[in-house]
């Protein structure tokens, strides 16, 4: 019996520390193959998930920032949402009310409405709804943010924590309504275009890529190795978060290379 549980104590550390040196080699690996400075780096996120067209992004000066206008304002927004879910309490595992739905849902429906009216912009003789403009698509993708980490969050919480509060993440309007006027705060800090306040947000929305992946893929780990519901620190969380690192690294890599093949650049794309 004792012979039995050194050697699965034994896997389990093998495993430990394949997962990480395998994380760590793909980190490397990307890390030498990417643009120079911080937000060479952000860029390089930003290039694997997002078009990156320089007339729908915002500019740190001349410099272009790691996400376009709209997936800026969407991975801020979550990182928003994120912060203020754990503030408010990191083990909140119920998904917001039903009466809050139709809230979420309008969040989600601008998204949609004001992505598809800039999408059709992009052919020519389209007049569509409206003018697209770089503040609504900041507005919407913020919005979006919201909906998604929503979601995201009680749905990690559930799988992953022990010990859990069973109270939504948003209580209700109020709740939701600090976060939202939260949100705009964020959105005109971003809109001031002040340098010193764009650079570290353009960081932040990069992260916010990062971020999100590990949770996905941290709870795909969680639940194809069947640990729901089995840790009670972020220590006992080390082995899936580190392998959900890793696959978010893989997935980034894996669209950089797709990319770079296909444009022979690191610029996003250009209109016409």
């Amino acid at each position: 019996m004792e012979q039995a549980k050194e050697s699965e104590n034994l896997r389990s550390h093998s495993l430990k520390w394949g997962v990480m040196i395998a994380a760590g080699l793909l980190l490397l690996g990307w890390l030498f193959n990417t643009p120079d400075g911080l937000l060479g780096k952000a860029d390089a996120i930003g290039y694997a998930v997002c078009h990156r067209i320089e007339l729908r992004s915002f500019h740190l000066g001349d410099r272009q920032l790691p996400l376009c206008a709209r997936c800026s304002g969407m991975y801020l927004g979550a990182v928003l949402g994120l912060v203020y879910f754990s503030l408010k309490g990191p083990r909140r595992s119920e998904m917001p009310p039903k009466r809050l739905w139709p809230a979420l849902a309008l969040l989600v429906a601008a998204f949609g409405v004001d992505g598809l009216n800039s999408y059709l912009h992009l052919f020519p003789g389209f007049t569509g709804l409206y003018e697209p403009q770089n503040w609504s698509r900041l507005l919407t993708g913020t919005g979006m943010g919201l909906a998604v980490i929503a979601v995201l969050y009680p749905a990690f919480t559930q799988t992953v924590w022990q010990t859990l509060d069973k109270r939504p993440v948003l209580d209700g309007y109020r709740s939701l309504g600090v976060l939202l006027l939260l949100a705009l705060l964020l959105d005109l800090l971003v809109l001031t275009g002040n340098p010193m306040i764009l650079y570290p947000l353009a960081l932040i929305s990069a992260a916010g890529v990062m971020v999100l992946l590990i949770m996905v893929y941290s709870m795909g780990w969680v639940m194809v190795f069947r640990l729901e519901n089995r840790f009670s620190s972020l220590a006992s969380f080390i082995l899936p978060l580190t392998g959900g690192f890793g696959m978010a690294v893989l997935q980034i890599i894996v669209l950089d290379v797709l990319r770079y093949v296909f444009t022979g650049s690191w610029d996003g794309f250009h209109l016409g």
